[in-house]
């Protein structure tokens, strides 16, 4: 080993060692401020973001904000499991993107109540079984995921924090010859967002629809051929390691920036963070130029709106409700004061949470 190697090597040592010190530090303030807490509330998204958001800002590199963020998420999520180990509940089974943003939002340190459905991630939390869920609620590509939205609609669920997922799909087999697939298992969103790829690589192949990437992927695993079919799944590189899987290709998607947003529920309030998004439902009275009327006050009071997205509200024919994302904190005054004003002319207004925007 060269001296210069070496030198090198007994800084990083001594970095470790100060960082060590330092992280177990932070545990026993951590640990400390739990004490002080009387809401039994362990999970704070707004001060977690607010933590990532001022290290992005000071971060001189070499390592990128999302590396940063990454690191910075552990040590929380460590940290916070001195005080109780949460519990998360999304889609299953293990290997689904919903699993990859549960991570990424709370780490390690937690829990995994793995369910069936989106329904069932609802009826979980309701239940009091977990402490929070993660549920998909839009893709970049392929549109909201309406199960969710009416999910949101009836359930007391609060909406805590959004995650956002950079989607790249892989084509899964026991295979090693692409040429001889012949059946494609996937999510239908999935499916549809590798139409074009599928199309030009496999466009004889039969595409399945099932619950999710996961179980495409374990069935893949599970599946013995008895009569010349072979068969392959859509899903993520994490799913290819636990199905023991090969990866016959890459970035499958049709689209490169492809993204899946996702939702955090739990059962509270969350506080201002100083950067933030409200989501909300409403629905219109039955009258010319009451959509109009209703969306008014956002103008008026210098409100945003980041999405509108329309849904059956099950309650009559050509009946709808309306989701709604909004810039701000409902505690904000101008948001606050758009509310009310919405409220008062709405037939319905229900919020569903104001939450950190998602931090990378």
């Amino acid at each position: 080993m060269s001296e210069e190697l070496k030198k090198f090597r007994n800084q990083i040592d001594a970095i470790d060692d100060e960082l060590l010190k330092l992280v177990n530090e932070r545990a026993a303030l951590a640990r400390k401020i739990g004490g002080l807490k009387d809401d039994g509330v362990i999970y704070r998204p707004e001060r977690e973001a607010q933590i990532l958001r001022r290290l992005q800002a000071h971060n001189a590199g070499p390592l990128s904000s999302e590396a940063v963020s990454h690191i910075f998420r552990g040590v929380m999520s460590n940290c916070r499991a001195l005080e109780k180990e949460l519990s998360i509940a999304f889609l299953g089974p293990l290997g689904t993107y919903s699993e990859e943003a549960a991570l990424k939002q709370f780490g390690q340190g937690c829990q995994a109540i793995v369910c069936g459905s989106i329904d069932e991630v609802f009826r979980t939390l309701e239940a009091n079984q977990a402490d929070y869920g993660v549920v998909p609620v839009e893709n970049s590509t392929e549109g909201a995921i309406s199960l969710t939205l009416d999910l949101l609609l009836s359930s007391p669920l609060q909406i805590c924090g959004e995650i956002t997922l950079p989607i790249h799909h892989c084509l899964l087999s026991k295979q090693t010859d692409i040429q001889q697939i012949s059946h494609v298992f996937s999510h239908n969103q999935s499916l549809s967002q590798c139409h074009e790829w599928l199309n030009k690589a496999l466009p004889r192949a039969i595409r399945e629809p099932v619950t999710s990437n996961a179980f495409a992927a374990q069935m893949i695993h599970d599946l013995v051929s008895t009569d010349g079919t072979f068969a392959a799944a859509i899903a993520s590189k994490r799913a290819a390691e636990l199905f023991n899987l090969n990866i016959l290709a890459e970035n499958v998607e049709d689209d490169a920036k492809n993204t899946t947003r996702f939702l955090v529920l739990g059962n509270h309030d969350v506080a201002p963070s100083g950067a933030d998004k409200t989501s909300l439902v409403m629905t219109s009275q039955n009258k010319p130029g009451a959509m109009a009327q209703l969306l008014e006050p956002l103008a008026k009071h210098g409100v945003s709106m980041t999405k509108f997205e329309s849904r059956p509200s099950k309650q009559g024919l050509w009946d709808y409700v309306f989701f709604v994302d909004i810039e701000g904190h409902q505690a904000d005054a101008k948001v606050k004061a758009a509310l009310q004003e919405c409220s008062a002319r709405a037939s319905m207004l229900k919020v569903l949470g104001s939450y950190p925007v998602a931090v990378i």
